[in-house]
């Protein structure tokens, strides 16, 4: 990607926080990584216990894009669970809870049963949340990245259309980025690699519905062993275009030990790394609202 008045290479990066609204520690982390630029983006969770502090922290950072992170996985609904049966797992919490394994999601998905009016009607609600609570929402991405399959992204794309939003997460992680990653597992490095086989789909139906994206999303390898060594390594790298480095910074406080989250200390070692790497990238910083 060029400039067209001068020739010279454009480098565009979307820092974007999942979770926001998770923890007290997870809002205080955007909202300090917002003011030191070194987060431009966060995608708030509609059901989460701090969403309200949330919005109350997005609303001071004005220049601070703010998504809406769809959960269908790991959480609880928007919706009545009466509304959303085959999205719920009937074994936990009275049956008012989504399943809480993606493993089991995807299980279920690819095996047709979860409805796609039902994960449609889900996303429309968790999205209305957020904008009726003042927020504009600049784009859709989903906890644990389940829009990496068709038969999520389809509803959540005409979701998102319902609800006016403009742009979705490219899940998908290029070969660059990949090979830039140096501490992550091997199992996870395989499973990444693997879910790119719904990449051209993707694609596809992205276009076909008019949203915007980027070229593709960063960081996703490295959930849970983002740090600065390795946001220097993806920069250095980075090709031109437009990337989300995709990241889940806060507080490793009282909190979030409550939380049923396989990241804790990372998240201390993450909004670190941000601090330390992002204010000095030689990228333009932008949010999924200025990708037009």
């Amino acid at each position: 990607m060029y400039a067209a008045d001068t020739l010279t290479p454009v480098h565009r990066l979307i820092v974007n926080a999942d979770d926001f609204g998770l923890t007290p520690g997870v809002n205080q982390a955007v909202m300090e990584l917002n003011a030191a630029r070194a987060l431009s983006s966060a995608t708030l969770m509609a059901t989460a216990s701090y969403f309200s502090q949330a919005v109350s922290t997005a609303k001071q950072c004005p220049s601070l894009g703010v998504g809406c992170h769809i959960v269908l996985v790991d959480g609880t609904p928007a919706l009545p669970p009466t509304q959303i049966p085959s999205l719920i797992d009937t074994s936990s919490q009275n049956g008012t809870a989504f399943r809480p394994k993606l493993s089991t999601f995807v299980t279920d998905l690819l095996r047709g049963r979860i409805r796609d009016s039902e994960i449609e009607a889900e996303a429309t609600v968790q999205i209305r949340k957020v904008q009726q609570a003042g927020i504009h929402v600049t784009h859709v991405d989903t906890h644990k990245h389940t829009h990496t399959f068709p038969g999520v992204l389809r509803p959540l794309l005409k979701a998102a259309l319902a609800c006016g939003v403009k742009a979705i997460r490219n899940p998908f992680e290029t070969d660059w980025s990949l090979n830039a990653t140096a501490n992550a597992g091997n199992v996870r490095r395989m499973q990444v690699r693997l879910l790119r086989s719904q990449g051209a789909t993707f694609s596809k139906e992205v276009a076909s519905a008019g949203l915007l994206t980027t070229d593709g999303a960063i960081g996703v390898l490295a959930t849970g062993t983002l740090d600065a060594l390795t946001i220097r390594n993806l920069l250095s790298a980075m090709p031109n275009g437009t990337w989300e480095l995709v990241c889940h910074p806060g507080y490793n406080d009282a909190d979030l030990q409550q939380v049923n989250t396989r990241l804790l200390a990372s998240r201390d070692v993450e909004r670190t790394a941000l601090l330390e790497t992002i204010p000095h990238a030689s990228a333009e910083l932008i949010h999924f609202g200025q990708l037009a």
